[in-house]
């Protein structure tokens, strides 16, 4: 049953980036809910953290793509030793600032100029998984074992995903609340610090660089019709993951418990572990979009509990099953993006499935934290149901391009 797994860990070289690559994405999970606590216990607003943790995320959006294009040009080692430094250095001036009560304006600044150089790892042990399982050449195969075996690839980093935000969380919050508000984004900082030197090392697995040439035979990576259709509602879902933790957050605040959201949150990833774990070892007759268009329905469905939840146990049972759409719905949009674009496009594109996230948490964040200090938390939870809503109305502009990979599908099985 977990023969295709066993297969990966086989790999030459496989553990020594996949580990690597779980440490370095762990501020991922932890940043956001550090940002929250940094800043409501400095000025004592959810809409000020929303604010700022909106602002943070334009900014990752709009820098990520473009660190994953340079990166396919001149190679993740060399994109990783220029611009990790920099993201520690901005971070620690952001950290100096709020802790010295500095004018909120720089707080801003700050931040801005740190994730301005924000990467997206997570998409670089993707490409990674495709170069070593394919030699790059999976992208145009249709060999049923070796899809499989790239499904298997993405359910298990998916996985690792949700390993990075049940465990994220928890350390995030613990450090929060038990040494100083400070704490979760320092102890983030030196998770990126050591896991993508780690990652950068490792040369054998690294793809090779398609440097740009002088007449690029290729439109821009975002032109592609199959990536916006993946990319739009996966904006709105960013939306929705950046609400729920602001939400949960300050639910449990509600309650007296705010060192429960990350246990909560937690218990949220855990189901779509769960989900990725199970993803992995089933040989799906279906194509990505198919699959993608039905989770992305039963999110929505999932979410709907969410708005009428009154105690901290019920919201732990609706978020674990809610959980159980996620990985699923990011495997496959990953799915559908990589067979879209050429070899030398793949860590731009990986990079486009999330950087719309940040956007939609952007405005859900500013959303959420106003509607939490306006109307309360539990009203709170109105927001990600909305902002599926969005994803689904989303999908209907690309109704012809889900319908031509589903028939481009249905004949290549």
């Amino acid at each position: 049953m977990f023969s295709a797994y066993m297969t990966l860990f086989r790999t030459p070289g496989a553990i020594r980036f996949s580990l690597p690559g779980i440490i370095g994405r762990m501020p991922v999970s932890m940043d956001s809910l550090a940002l929250i606590f940094i800043v409501v216990a400095a000025n004592g607003s959810y809409a000020l953290a929303g604010a700022i943790g909106a602002t943070a995320s334009i900014v990752v959006a709009l820098s990520m793509p473009i660190w994953a294009r340079i990166a396919d040009q001149i190679g993740q080692r060399a994109i990783l030793i220029r611009v990790v430094p920099l993201k520690l250095l901005g971070l620690s001036i952001f950290l100096l600032l709020v802790l010295n009560d500095a004018p909120i304006w720089t707080w801003f600044l700050s931040i801005i100029l740190a994730e301005a150089v924000s990467i997206n790892l997570g998409g670089m042990v993707r490409r990674r998984w495709l170069h070593i399982l394919s030699t790059d050449e999976i992208t145009t195969s249709e060999d049923k074992n070796g899809r499989h075996l790239i499904n298997t690839a993405y359910s298990l980093e998916a996985l690792n995903d949700e390993f990075v935000f049940i465990v994220g969380p928890i350390i995030a919050t613990a450090c929060a609340t038990s040494i100083t508000p400070a704490a979760g984004l320092i102890v983030g900082m030196l998770f990126l610090a050591i896991g993508a030197p780690l990652f950068a090392i490792q040369r054998a697995s690294e793809p090779p660089a398609s440097p740009k040439p002088k007449v690029d035979p290729h439109p821009a990576v975002i032109k592609n019709r199959k990536l916006q259709a993946i990319v739009a509602p996966t904006i709105f879902l960013g939306g929705f993951f950046g609400a729920i933790a602001l939400a949960t957050v300050a639910f449990t605040d509600l309650y007296g418990s705010q060192s429960q959201s990350g246990l909560l949150l937690a218990i949220w990833a855990s189901g779509s572990a769960i989900a990725a774990i199970i993803n992995g070892v089933i040989k799906w007759r279906t194509s990505h979009v198919v699959r993608f268009l039905f989770f992305l329905i039963s999110l929505t469905l999932l979410s709907i509990p969410f708005i009428f939840v009154r105690s901290i146990p019920a919201l732990g049972i609706a978020l674990f099953l809610n959980g159980f759409a996620i990985s699923p719905l990011i495997v496959n949009a990953y799915g559908v993006a990589e067979s879209a674009v050429p070899a030398g496009q793949i860590t731009e594109t990986f990079s486009w499935v999330v950087a719309g996230m940040p956007l939609g948490g952007a405005l859900s964040s500013a959303i959420t934290g106003w509607v939490i200090d306006i109307y309360g938390a539990k009203t709170a939870f109105w927001v990600p149901l909305a902002f599926m809503i969005f994803a689904i109305v989303a999908t209907l502009p690309y109704f012809k391009t889900y319908k031509a990979l589903i028939r481009y599908s249905s004949k290549h099985v």
